[in-house]
């Protein structure tokens, strides 16, 4: 088996652009990641979720759908 083929995992900073931080390990090489959303920002998590209606859309297939009957 080769030695020494994998790189360096270290103590990594992962920064949210909403100001959250912890630490976790990873492979980057600067020690720190910077990530747009996590959980602490993300909709899904936060429960300010936006529900999206795609009632009209199914409306609109039957409607083109009885059309062609």
């Amino acid at each position: 088996m080769k030695s020494d083929i994998h790189p360096t995992y270290v103590n990594t900073k992962v920064t949210c652009s909403c100001g959250a931080s912890f630490e976790t390990r990873s492979t980057a090489e600067s020690g720190a990641i910077h990530s747009d959303v996590c959980s602490q920002c993300h909709p899904f998590y936060t429960g300010k979720q936006k529900i999206l209606d795609t009632g009209g859309r199914v409306a609109r297939f039957e409607k083109r759908y009885a059309a062609k009957k």
